[in-house]
């Protein structure tokens, strides 16, 4: 049984650090929402510790997300942040109030009880990250505070040894900002819990394709491949676990990068895969015409490639499984807890019944930078492997308004010229994801002695390490200029390059 530490999701836009933050422990965590915990189950789950999550909510809300603690602790280990600790601290009788100002930015542990095995090796002074609205003013009978900065008395807290194992912190330890994070999470984690530190790549690897066997036996497997990194780390998992019975299909839908069909299909012949190649992209720009909002065009896309996909599926008539390279952050963006569609992603469920294959997604509790781990582990090339992150609906999402061939052959040229130049420049493996956004706006400039009225474009680069939060890469002045004196010289109909400095949040990666 793999043991884990779960973290019980109320909504908050960190609490996929937290899974991350434990995964670089080389402990196995796994995100759950609030009232999916299976209680009294620990042990038949491999669970050895929980923690309760951020939430944009007030614990004193009506509809506040609640869970049973009386069923939680004692059980195993609980760690509450931020609104997980203002409701562990709640529930038991303390009091939660509405902070005169929002406590947010960067605080220093004033008080540490040198006592407390959350805070071993946390010296006094160290930096912590506060973000919450409410504040905890009274703690519960017989707990403890075991940290304060100058503002928040309550930084930090412990149960009274009756009640089991039981934490909590206001700060944010899994944010970079707070210096000490990583060591309380590990005190947690291992001096606490008592993890054993054995999740790796290598390990995923072996138990993956150990369950893959028995999971799928000889049934057939098709597999929907996009050229980026996930579908073809999970190509390459399936085809070690069960060789000849996968059989891959790669649709065009005319919206990939430059010379994208041809040069992925070669990738994957030398990877030894059986791979399909479908040309289609006639019918996505016919069902695009016109289109210019992002959610249908992501919605007719993905309505487009299930339909071209099952096509091809059926002539194989003995497959039983669909197998797609769907990974963690495209499961938690398609739905929060709270029902708010971020995204959608034509790799995350929307299987017509007619298909009547059962779903297999090996990688779907892996964040991208583990995807690369397993790819390297299992001798993928480099190339394959540090690619950088490429929407499902290609370019369709980087052209803002109607998707036309002209459209894409412009952006793609546009694009070419960006992703070489970070290549030959040795900024590619620097910048998580980039590419080029064809904006539905002209404007004037000069070329040679005319005036020109044509299309600009904004070239996008971001640093991550997961994609849930990512930063602009801030590339060399000179590099942008070179990039952007090529396009404007070399794609006809450009005349104006602009670059991006958004983060997300409040930015998302793709434009749309």
């Amino acid at each position: 049984m793999q043991e884990k530490i779960v973290i019980l999701d109320f909504g908050s836009q960190t609490t996929q650090l937290i899974g991350r933050r434990i995964r670089e422990l080389n402990i196995y965590s796994e995100i759950i929402p609030y009232n999916k915990y299976p209680y009294g189950k620990e042990k038949e789950e491999g669970i050895i510790g929980v923690i309760l999550s951020g939430s944009p909510l007030s614990v004193y809300d009506k509809d506040a997300f609640r869970i049973d603690f009386e069923k939680l602790t004692g059980r195993v280990p609980v760690l509450g942040i931020c609104y997980g600790a203002q409701l562990t601290a709640y529930n038991y009788g303390g009091s939660v109030e509405s902070a005169p100002s929002r406590e947010y930015g960067r605080a220093h542990l004033e008080f540490i009880d040198p006592e407390c095995p959350l805070f071993h090796g946390i010296e006094k002074g160290a930096q912590v990250w506060m973000s919450h609205g409410d504040t905890i003013t009274a703690l519960p009978e017989g707990f403890e505070c075991v940290a304060s900065t100058s503002h928040v008395t309550f930084a930090a807290f412990q149960a009274p040894e009756t009640m089991g194992q039981l934490w909590g912190v206001q700060f944010h330890p899994e944010v970079f900002h707070s210096t000490c994070g990583m060591q309380l999470l590990q005190n947690f984690a291992v001096d606490i819990c008592g993890a054993s530190r054995s999740w790796s790549a290598e390990s995923f690897i072996e138990t993956t394709v150990a369950e893959l066997r028995e999971q799928l036996g000889n049934d057939r497997v098709i597999l929907g491949l996009s050229g980026g990194v996930d579908s073809s780390v999970a190509a390459v998992l399936l085809n070690r676990a069960i060789g000849k019975n996968l059989t891959c299909i790669f649709v065009d839908h005319g919206m990939l990068r430059k010379n994208e069909f041809t040069d992925v299909l070669r990738d994957y012949e030398c990877l030894g895969l059986n791979v399909i190649g479908v040309d289609a992209s006639d019918k996505f720009f016919a069902d695009l015409a016109g289109v210019t909002d992002p959610e249908r065009k992501r919605k007719i896309i993905g309505a487009d490639f299930i339909e071209v996909f099952d096509a091809e599926a059926s002539k194989i008539t003995d497959a039983r499984w669909l197998a797609q390279g769907t990974i963690y952050p495209d499961c938690i963006e398609s739905l929060s807890i709270t029902g708010t569609v971020i995204k959608s992603h034509h790799n995350v469920g929307g299987l017509p019944e007619r298909m009547n294959l059962s779903l297999c997604e090996p990688l779907r509790l892996l964040f991208k930078d583990e995807v690369r781990a397993v790819g390297r582990a299992l001798g993928m090339p480099e190339h394959l492997i540090k690619r950088h992150p490429f929407p499902g609906p290609g370019l369709a999402v980087r052209i803002l308004g109607e998707v036309t061939r002209e459209k894409v052959e412009i952006l793609q040229n546009a694009d070419h010229i960006f992703i070489q130049g970070l290549r030959d420049s040795g900024l590619y493996d620097q910048v998580w994801q980039a590419g080029v956004i064809l904006l539905p706006v002209q404007s004037v400039g000069v070329m040679g002695d005319e005036r020109t009225y044509e299309r600009a474009v904004a070239l996008r680069a971001v640093t991550s390490t997961d994609a849930m939060t990512a930063d602009w890469a801030h590339l060399p002045y000179e590099f942008l200029a070179k990039v952007s004196n090529e396009i404007i010289n070399k794609v006809k109909g450009v005349n104006r390059v602009c670059y991006d400095i958004s983060s997300k949040p409040p930015a998302t990666i793709e434009w749309e």
